[in-house]
């Protein structure tokens, strides 16, 4: 029998009791694998074991793939009209508003982030989505072309039946949501990967479904490993669909691996190395909250964090003053994620707070000099003080590469053309920020961004009925926004002769 986790939590944020059923969701059912095996949940804050879990293999996920089949093609898929589909969903959305309180607990506990604030933050924003998804479940649309009187021509958007979805640590509720309800919204049946390092939001979620009405096998969850679980959901042939949110090298191997199988389409949502552009004629105190926010946020573990920051030489110094106050104010106030006061919590692991302390090393190596931060807090758990390097140059490797962890690297620059041409020195191409009372400039700046998602005097802040996706080694395709609707259905034209014969 699977097992389960239950905990009752007397806190300063939260006073309450979790539980959830640590085993695999197959078919309407809780499951143990094929070949009995676990995973221990780490809390990033204190580097203790929370929970294990049931560890799925490749033969689970062809168990998981089977019933989602079954399925799609008996009691799913197109056999449900959408308006039905909307209700289980928006049904999906007042469970999980039921269990607010303590799906954020779980998803404080496991990703490291403060419960009162991020955490009620990121279920408040889920409920939203799923909402947003319920509300477009009836309105897939195609459309009559005229070709000719002896032919009558249209299209139709149809799902593409078993679709594989692999979600991230570092938001993994509300990117769960942005992958789950357009894919349940059109129709698909759905084997969902939730990371090895935060699955406990996830797995409370695969314990609503029934109570929400989807026919078992339309929903699954398989928890395991990228080069396991991930890898076997990549190259499964009964696989039409995979939505993949992760690193730039995790998606190679998916788009490999989708080729090397049935070409089964790809969506990647992948890496980021985002620029933040302040000119001289920005409100300064805005654009250091912003950029702090951007960079600093959940201790930078976010692709669209804003880790290059780029400001004009005639406000550099009081900018530079201003993000450094703003990171030794994060770092005082570090803490675990049911304290009220926490502003910065930790990174999700060892092997993350090890990568993010060797870029800061590499920083200090490369001659950035270093404002504030360049340390670890304290002698428990995973915690980084939020770093700024100063006097940074396109050549150092804080400056080329995705870290995932609460470092800036600041350049001066003095021309809009300069600018430009460094923001967009990258591989990547995912967000991009500019902050400027200047709307024209704002707009010249906007259509220079090589990056899907351009924020002016703002920062990486992603809305659900927008799109989100990236340009270059960033990603190919759009989430969130009707744009969703397209990316889990394939398009059918269907031409009815009316007269002509032969």
């Amino acid at each position: 029998m699977p097992g389960t986790y239950t905990q009752t939590l007397k806190t300063e944020s939260y006073n309450g009791t979790v539980s959830i059923n640590t085993g695999l969701f197959i078919a309407g059912q809780w499951v143990d694998p094929v070949e009995p095996d676990t995973l221990d949940i780490i809390n990033p804050a204190t580097g203790r074991v929370i929970t294990p879990i049931s560890l799925g293999s490749s033969k689970d996920v062809d168990i998981a793939v089977a019933a989602a089949a079954k399925a799609f093609k008996e009691s799913w898929g197109l056999k449900v009209p959408g308006s039905v589909r909307g209700q289980m969903l928006n049904k999906l959305a007042d469970l999980i508003e039921r269990d607010a309180d303590e799906i954020a607990a779980l998803e404080a506990l496991d990703v490291g982030w403060n419960y009162a604030t991020m955490s009620k933050r990121a279920v408040s924003g889920t409920v939203g989505c799923y909402r947003y998804y319920a509300g477009l479940a009836d309105k897939l649309q195609g459309k009559t072309i005229e070709t000719n009187d002896m032919r009558f021509a249209y299209t139709k958007r149809e799902p593409y039946g078993v679709v594989g979805l692999v979600v991230p640590w570092n938001f993994p509720l509300s990117v769960t949501a942005w992958k789950v309800g357009p894919a349940l919204a059109t129709g698909n049946s759905v084997i969902l990967k939730p990371s090895e390092l935060a699955p406990l939001s996830a797995l409370k979620l695969a314990s609503l479904i029934n109570e929400a009405g989807f026919p078992p096998g339309s929903f699954n969850l398989i928890n395991g490993y990228g080069n396991t679980v991930g890898q076997a959901i990549c190259e499964h042939p009964k696989i039409g669909k995979v939505a993949f949110t992760g690193s730039t090298l995790t998606g190679r191997k998916v788009l490999k691996a989708s080729a090397d199988s049935n070409l089964k389409v790809v969506t990647l949502e992948l890496g980021g190395k985002s620029p933040t552009i302040i000119f001289d004629d920005a409100d300064v105190e805005q654009a250091v909250k912003w950029a702090s926010m951007s960079v600093f946020m959940h201790s930078g573990q976010m692709c669209i964090a804003g880790s290059r920051i780029f400001v004009h030489e005639a406000i550099y110094d009081k900018f530079i003053k201003g993000l450094a106050g703003s990171a030794q104010y994060l770092a005082a106030n570090a803490g675990g994620q049911f304290v009220p006061t926490t502003l910065h919590g930790p990174l999700i692991s060892q092997t993350q707070f090890d990568k993010v302390l060797g870029y800061i090393q590499s920083g200090k190596d490369d001659g950035a000099k270093v404002i504030t931060g360049g340390e670890r807090i304290g002698d428990e758990g995973y915690f980084v003080k939020p770093t700024i390097f100063a006097d940074c140059t396109p050549d150092m490797k804080i400056v080329k590469e995705e870290i995932f962890g609460p470092v800036a690297a600041v350049t001066k620059f003095k021309t809009e053309e300069e600018v430009i041409e460094l923001a967009n020195d990258t591989m990547y191409g995912l967000g991009f920020n500019v902050f400027t009372e200047n709307m024209s400039r704002a707009i010249r700046i906007s259509n220079a961004a090589e990056a899907g998602s351009v924020w002016v005097n703002c920062a990486s802040s992603p809305d659900v009925g927008v799109p989100f996706g990236g340009y270059k080694q960033s990603g190919i395709g759009f989430e969130s926004g009707q744009e969703a609707l397209e990316i889990y259905t394939q398009l059918k034209a269907v031409h009815i002769n009316i007269g002509r014969k032969l």
